[in-house]
């Protein structure tokens, strides 16, 4: 299996289950937002997507049997800022990754979308038939590989499975890996890096909304239940099945002030909190509608508790923060 971007958080939580699912792993990463010292299982070739000599240098030296993407740029705020650099790196380079495979015959492949594509929600709980009408260029442009995928698999025969992830969390349950970000942007480490004292405190946008605590409400998914998920993805890739899309989710709410309150349950620490402004374009509630990849693979989390998913971040923020 090629892992592209498997030193990143999702990655090379993916490049772990795959091997120890008795999967020879390969992962490719250009380190930019990757780490080394995260690919723990499988071969690390340092290179880029745009490199369409090293790619098919990858599918003719390796018996590929699937792909997984996992290397976007994936900071909201940056690509509205940078929106060239998103395109080329999200869109463009993804094609040339598209062609190589093709030129090889390795035509499986599982991608890692997001629910950006969805857009301003409509709903509160979000299916896979809501309208798709993306308000960012990270957005578009997973949109706009999902619409390269469909047509890829039309003329091509390429097949595909699109999952689309809410928030992401939560670390390896053994410990040995986690998320890392610079800078971190996602709420769950920021809570227990205050915790930790590497931060002074956890910024709170907004506690006005209609929501029972009147802060905003997400649906945290942990990494290893969203792996799992891939997993059962390229299982059903590798029987010859149909190409698809998924929303992966907890299919839980949990609101900002919850994750700060089991914060300080799991941690001990007092966690100060500053209310600040709402920020433009937050909803209030966006969980996710998982039910088809629920019916379509007999997917089942594991780690759905957010006490859970938060005492793995805290075991993993605990052994790294001190040396970061």
């Amino acid at each position: 299996m090629l892992v592209v971007g498997g030193a990143g958080y999702i990655g090379s939580h993916m490049a772990k289950m795959l091997a120890q699912s008795g999967h020879e792993v390969i992962v490719l990463d250009n380190l930019s937002t990757g780490f080394r010292d995260a690919v723990r299982y499988g071969r690390l070739i340092e290179g880029d997507l745009a490199d369409q000599t090293l790619l098919d240098r990858i599918f003719t030296e390796n018996s590929i049997a699937a792909v997984m993407h996992f290397a976007a740029l994936s900071q909201v705020g940056e690509s509205m800022r940078e929106p060239a650099r998103y395109y080329r790196n999200n869109v463009t380079n993804t094609q040339n990754l598209l062609d190589s495979m093709l030129r090889h015959q390795v035509k499986r492949f599982i991608f890692s979308s997001t629910a950006a594509i969805f857009g301003e929600p409509e709903t509160p709980v979000i299916d896979e038939q809501h309208p798709q009408r993306p308000i960012n260029p990270y957005g578009r442009g997973k949109r706009m590989v999902e619409e390269m995928l469909r047509d890829y698999d039309h003329a091509y025969g390429l097949r595909s499975v699109c999952l689309r992830y809410f928030n992401a969390a939560g670390a390896d349950p053994e410990g040995e890996l986690g998320e890392r970000h610079d800078p971190e942007s996602h709420l769950i480490p920021l809570v227990l890096q205050a915790a930790s004292g590497r931060r002074d405190h956890i910024a709170v946008y907004g506690n006005d909304y209609p929501t029972p605590d009147g802060t905003c409400v997400r649906d945290y998914i942990h990494v290893w239940d969203l792996c799992s998920a891939h997993l059962l993805a390229l299982e059903h890739l590798l029987a010859d099945g149909e190409s698809d899309a998924f929303n992966l989710g907890n299919g839980k709410g949990f609101s900002v002030q919850e994750v700060i309150d089991t914060a300080r349950r799991v941690t001990g620490q007092p966690i100060p909190e500053i209310i600040q402004e709402r920020r433009p374009g937050d909803p209030a509630v966006l969980v996710a509608d998982s039910q088809k990849a629920r019916q379509a693979f007999g997917w089942q989390h594991r780690f759905e508790n957010l006490g859970t998913i938060v005492e793995h971040a805290w075991q993993w923020e605990r052994k790294k923060g001190l040396v970061w």
